[in-house]
């Protein structure tokens, strides 16, 4: 006899990741099913908050919408079979068209316009892949991966991707105006002795 899977919503997943159980783990919801993430690393922490910062201050000084940290949940896949996804953002953009007030105390119910990944050794090459495709699909415009360890940063549109370098600028095209960022500053300064 076969069995038949039971996948979760994106309401239910809502539910779950709020419980007690919960309360200190990192959980997405990936095709209907529950995946928990580790907790990121020192160097992801800063390497996040230096880019939190940077972004921040031009989306806040700009007036161009809202940002979100910490892995916000945003739904990126919405299917009739109960196969939602449910995936957490190290850092989003969301314009103040599609964001005119403040995000809903629940996962925001569509992609942000722009995403950034900072990863982590723990994280799977595959997953990073289907996420990217996922975003993409779901509406957002940019997405970044930054890698620590190489120092670089792979830049995903709609019309291809890109690898920038040490000796590169990032640059916020159309999705943030006006936002550019040297890719060695969003690195720490490795120590001299």
């Amino acid at each position: 006899m076969v069995m038949e899977r039971l996948y979760i919503s994106a309401e239910r997943f809502f539910e779950i990741a709020g419980s007690p159980e919960y309360g200190d783990r990192i959980v997405e919801l990936v095709e209907g099913e529950m995946v928990e993430m580790p907790l990121p690393s020192g160097e992801h922490g800063e390497v996040l908050a230096i880019l939190t910062i940077k972004i921040g201050n031009h989306v806040l000084e700009n007036n161009l919408g809202r940002i979100a940290t910490g892995d916000t949940g945003f739904i990126l896949e919405r299917n009739l079979n109960g196969r939602d996804t449910v995936r957490g953002m190290d850092l989003a953009f969301i314009s103040r068209f599609k964001a005119p007030a403040p995000l809903p105390n629940t996962f925001v119910d569509y992609a942000p316009d722009m995403a950034v990944e900072v990863i982590s050794p723990s994280n799977e090459a595959a997953d990073i892949r289907l996420k990217i495709r996922q975003l993409l699909a779901g509406g957002t415009a940019l997405v970044w991966i930054v890698y620590p360890d190489l120092r670089i940063v792979d830049v995903h549109t709609q019309e291809g991707a890109s690898t920038l370098e040490e000796g590169d600028t990032l640059n916020g095209g159309d999705v943030l105006p006006g936002f550019e960022l040297p890719v060695l500053q969003i690195f720490p300064v490795p120590e001299t002795s």
